[in-house]
């Protein structure tokens, strides 16, 4: 019996000078209760005095066993209660204590139990309460309760043991009310016993504080207010409950007279909890320096602490504190200990710096899976999956795996190099836990599995684990949602989240970013809106992730004004916020001047700038074109260290090209040499197209093949919409059989844009043959070809293929009805374009658009319908553009100027608007002359002057072997010219013999007959034809014109056609005219 007390005492003097960093050390001595609880009726002194050192109770012991020798009836009255308490004999009392004393085995509690109830000791106090403290630690909490109401008797100490037991068992609920019970009892509460309660406050969170506040107030009226033991416990449960604030965990280390190291290390997890390193290190500057003749040496606990607070300093300050604690730890002889060693390793593997990381790993002389696990999570973050993978097949044997571990390993899986090899592996694991069972008893691993799958795009195989999990919680379905977002299923990821929310789920912000995510894609900003909602109920609209992901959405469906109310009430920003910002303004064309507002906010806001930034903001600048704000922008990227980043530079040429800067653009690519990508080439034949460089476009294409750089299918695109723009058809079919080559030829792009170069350079017969070709066709490629028919005047047959896509199921979008509205003005069928027109709206829920109301002046202006097209135009809802202007005033013209009010007025909007465009005074002139109105020729003339604008000089050319010819009016400059002039005169004569008569009213000149008819028969398309037949070929003639053919050619190639016995195809501005024996395709309607 004096054995057990004597180690009672002795533990408890250990605890009082080595109390642990948190209040989990109190429910660790109550362990130890068990060992002396018998001093409860006849120690009490022991436990209400000071703690009595092991030679005191020794020497007492001894003093005892002498007067024991020489019995007295005053001794002997005194033992008397003894027997009376314990019906057995002392022998076996202490053989059953000293048995079972610290035992964890369900079958000796058992047994215990057995022998208090075979030797009638249930009315003892000692063993039912070792018994209860042997249920609490196997865990059998409701046979320990059962006992505890069976007991006759109780005292502090069997109320501890069973509080302390569901504080262990993470019961924090249940064991402050039976806390509050024991108050309400009369017992009044021991160290141990608030330590235990104050950690189910601990253990509860925020939701604890209130309570332990309360314990707070019960001991700041007892004698434990000055407590060390009892404020360490305080302080600590003050660090969990209030993260907001450490002022009341302060309060109670401020109150402690006499702090001790565990005192300090307290406070100090409070801040490191809080990620207030700077605070954390400054305490410990302080219990260094208040410790000097104590000598308060820092512990574990203390490095665990700091090491915590310096890496949830994500900044180089945070590198820097670690990096000496490391060198503090070395020295103090701690970078062995297990807790250190494993804190550290996580430290640096979270920063990165995995070779530090790996080498106090290997210099621990104990590890444990808690080393091993923050060494992996560094790799898995960095993306080292294989060497994650290594680590845990090279060190698992050494240490025990837990559940953790497998989680961990199945997301290095995920970020193998190979996703194949990951997938591979990740299979393997699979495998293991399916056999083992792990996957049923915890869910993080069957979300493991979600998350591997997912990342390694095996998506299938991973709705497949998540199907089969028996139970699921936030963490799976966001595997899920976030798996199929990030796979492609969009639509998918949407049915999972209103799943989940039907299944009684609160979504959390990483569900919203998901969902909202695949709302964007899909552009379902209905959908997205309803979620918003739903966060704005929850409050997760605050959160910043889920307000970036608000601002993508509506920037993604080019909700501008939406993407402005969403920012202004975000509580704060970070920069993924400002960069959608300037990105969703430079991208909207009415609002693009926001994004350099927004840029300049920015940065006036102390924000740094991204790639991203640059690469948005440089979007904006293109389509403003200003080659000075171009400049500045390169500034700040030369000064922000990005300006080498490819993206960023591929922004630049893009930027530079759309300002009509090519020679920065060819200085940036040379630069980039190593660094370009398929973006690059790509950016730079976009640029020399779009600056009419087409030479230079194809010779980079050529460079290209010549280097053994890939063309893609966007190159592909590019170059062929080039070819097109200048009816370039044999580029166009060596690009063609390039593509062929390179296997591109399948791609739905490439293959729109096959159809669309073959139609825009006359061979709508080749566009017929790659859109049936076509594996898979999408609204581009039926656009194109409906397009292709309309632009050749086969307007039946793009009719009919409008209706062979709508069979099809492919819904029509606005540039199918441009190209069926184009179909039918150009053969005349006005009632079917005005059924066409009315069911965009009524039948298809499109808006119609300018440029289809632009199409229906135009099919009414070429029926001659100007009443028609006058009352179209009032009934408009939007005024008229320049575009529709214009096809007014050419109706007019078609209509030899007549309804003169409708023609003069357009006229006059039209020059107002548009003042500096010489197409405009040339519209407006040949309007007055058709109708023979000289004098207002005459002013419209002046007013060209006078507004300082040129003619585009009409020019026609054509395509032959040695290169292409160009000619414009009355051009005698060519080295054939006396030949071609030879073959026009011949061709004159012939054509009259025919009965070829010149129309002179298109010679739009106040001049005699002959002057005009001289003046027609140079024309600049008819040197072309010309030039073409004093060469020997049976090959159909193709000739391009910059503007719209005159009537008087139109109608001299269909004689030159019947007397040549040649397929000619001219293409103008407006359309293409295929002449065959006297006939053009359009039938003279045009």
């Amino acid at each position: 019996m004096i054995r057990a007390l004597c180690t009672s005492v002795q533990r408890l003097n250990f605890c009082h000078s080595n109390f642990r960093i948190s209040t989990s050390s109190f429910a660790a001595e109550a362990d130890l209760l068990f060992e002396h609880n018998n001093l409860n009726q006849r120690s009490q002194k022991f436990l209400s005095s000071s703690p009595i050192h092991l030679y005191k109770l020794i020497e007492r012991h001894k003093k005892s066993r002498s007067r024991r020798e020489t019995p007295s009836p005053v001794s002997l009255r005194r033992e008397e209660p003894v027997s009376e308490l314990y019906p057995s004999s002392e022998t076996h009392y202490e053989d059953l204590a000293r048995q079972y004393a610290g035992s964890s085995n369900p079958k000796d509690a058992k047994r215990l139990h057995l022998q208090i109830i075979k030797n009638g000791l249930v009315g003892d106090l000692f063993l039912p309460n070792t018994l209860i403290t042997m249920y609490v630690r196997t865990g059998h909490l409701v046979a320990a309760h059962k006992l505890f109401d069976e007991m006759p008797g109780r005292n502090v100490v069997t109320w501890t043991c069973l509080i302390s037991g569901y504080a262990k068992l993470g019961l924090p609920d249940e064991a402050c009310c039976l806390f509050r019970l024991m108050l309400c009892a009369g017992f009044t509460p021991t160290h141990y016993a608030l330590g235990n309660a104050l950690r189910a406050c601990q253990d509860s969170g925020s939701r604890g504080l209130q309570y332990g506040m309360q314990i707070h107030a019960l001991i700041s009226k007892s004698h434990y207010a000055t407590d060390v033991i009892v404020c360490n416990g305080l302080i600590s449960m003050y660090g969990s409950c209030c993260l907001d604030s450490a002022v009341y965990a302060d309060r109670v280390f401020d109150g402690i007279q006499m702090k001790n190291s565990i005192s300090w290390n307290s406070i100090i997890s409070v801040y490191s909890r809080r990620g207030d390193a700077l605070s954390a290190f400054r305490l410990f500057s302080a219990m260094q320096h208040e410790g000097l003749g104590v000598s308060f040496k820092p512990s574990e606990y203390t490095f665990g602490s700091l090491i915590t607070a310096a890496y949830s300093t994500s900044s180089d300050s945070g590198l820097s504190l670690l990096k000496q604690i490391l060198n503090r730890a070395t020295k103090s002889g701690f970078l062995s200990d297990l807790y250190v060693g494993s804190a550290l390793v996580s430290g640096f593997a979270r920063f990165g710096l995995l070779d530090t990381a790996k080498k106090i790993f290997e210099q621990m002389s104990e590890r444990n899976v808690v080393s091993m696990n923050g060494l992996m999570v560094g790799l898995v973050r960095q993306k080292r999956g294989e060497e994650a993978t290594q680590v845990f097949c090279e060190t698992s044997d050494l240490v025990g795996i837990n559940c953790d571990s497998y989680v961990i390993l199945l997301s290095a899986c995920a970020e193998f190099m190979v996703a194949k090899e990951g997938r591979k592996k990740g299979r393997e694991v699979h495998a293991y836990v399916l056999r083992t069972g792990l996957n049923d008893i915890k869910v993080a691993i069957a979300n493991g599995l979600v998350n591997m799958y997912a990342k390694c795009g095996a998506i299938a195989d991973a709705c497949r684990v998540f199907k089969l999990m028996g139970a699921k919680d936030l963490v799976s379905w966001n595997s899920l949602i976030s798996g199929l977002d990030q796979n492609g299923c969009f639509r998918e990821a949407v049915k999972s989240f209103c799943e989940m929310r039907r299944s009684g789920l609160i979504p959390s912000n990483f569900t919203l970013i998901s969902t909202l995510s695949s709302c964007a894609s899909l552009g379902c900003v209905r959908s997205g809106v309803q979620i918003h909602s739903e966060g704005i109920k929850l409050g997760l609209d605050l959160d910043v992730s889920v307000s970036n992901s608000l601002l993508g959405l509506y920037a993604e469906a080019g909700y501008v004004a939406d993407c402005q109310k969403v920012f202004s009430l975000m509580p704060g920003y970070d920069q993924v916020s400002w960069n959608t910002m300037i990105g969703a303004f430079a991208v909207s064309d009415a609002s693009i001047s926001g994004s350099i507002e927004y840029f300049l906010n920015m940065m006036q806001s102390g924000w740094s700038l991204n790639r991203v930034t640059f690469i948005n903001i440089l979007a904006a600048v293109s389509s403003l074109s200003i080659h000075e704000l171009g400049q500045q922008v390169h500034a700040l990227a030369l000064k922000y260290c990005v300006a080498d980043d490819t993206a960023v530079e591929n922004a630049f040429l893009s930027c530079y090209a759309k300002c009509g800067e090519m020679d920065d653009c060819e200085k940036i690519f040379a630069r980039m040499f190593e660094r370009r990508d398929e973006v690059s080439w790509n950016t730079m034949i976009s640029g020399y197209i779009h600056n009419g460089v087409l030479s230079k476009a194809m010779d980079l294409v050529w460079f290209m093949m010549q280097r053994g750089q890939r063309l893609d299918c966007f190159t592909f695109a590019t170059v062929l919409s080039a070819c097109a723009s200048v009816a370039a058809l044999e580029r166009g079919k060596e690009i063609h059989a390039r593509g062929i080559r390179a296997c591109v030829e399948t791609d739905v792009v490439v293959g729109s844009a096959l159809v669309d170069m073959y139609s825009k350079c006359g061979r709508i017969d080749y566009a017929l043959r790659a859109f049936e070709l076509m594996p898979m066709k999408n609204e581009f490629s039926w656009n194109s070809m409906i397009s292709g028919y309309a632009r050749h005047g086969c307007g039946v047959k793009a009719l009919q293929l409008f209706t062979e896509m709508l069979q099809e199921g492919q819904p029509p979008d606005h540039v199918t009805f441009v190209g069926v509205l184009s179909a039918c003005s150009h053969v005349g069928l006005a009632d079917e374009g005005l059924e066409h027109f009315e069911s965009m709206s009524n039948k298809y829920g499109l808006v119609p658009r300018m440029e289809h109301y632009s199409c229906m002046v135009d099919l009414l202006g070429r029926a001659g319908q100007l009443t028609m097209v006058e009352e179209f135009v009032k009934r408009m809802p939007m005024r008229p553009n320049v575009l529709m202007l214009r096809t007014i005033v050419g109706a007019c013209c078609r209509a030899n100027g007549a309804n003169t009010d409708l023609g003069r007025h357009a006229a006059e909007m039209l020059l107002a608007l548009e003042p500096q465009n010489a197409v405009n005074y040339v519209l407006v002139s040949n309007m007055f002359a058709f109708g023979g109105r000289w004098d207002d020729v005459v002013k419209a003339r002046a007013a060209m002057r006078q507004a300082a604008v040129k003619k585009e000089a009409g020019c026609s050319w054509v395509t032959m072997k040695d290169g292409v010819h160009v000619f414009v009016a009355g051009d005698k400059s060519h080295p054939d010219a006396e030949k071609i002039y030879e073959k026009l005169r011949e061709l004159n004569k012939k054509m009259r013999d025919l009965g070829f008569v010149p129309q002179t009213k298109f010679a739009l000149y106040d001049l005699e007959v002959e002057s005009k008819e001289e003046l027609l028969s140079c024309h600049s398309e008819k040197l072309a034809v010309a030039f073409v037949l004093i060469h020997t070929s049976a090959l159909p003639i193709r000739i391009m014109k910059n503007l719209r053919v005159c009537g008087d050619c139109h109608s001299a190639f269909g004689y030159i056609s019947k007397i040549v016995g040649r397929h000619i195809v001219l293409r103008d501005s407006n359309r293409f005219h295929h002449f065959n024996d006297g006939k053009c395709s359009c039938g003279d309607y045009w």
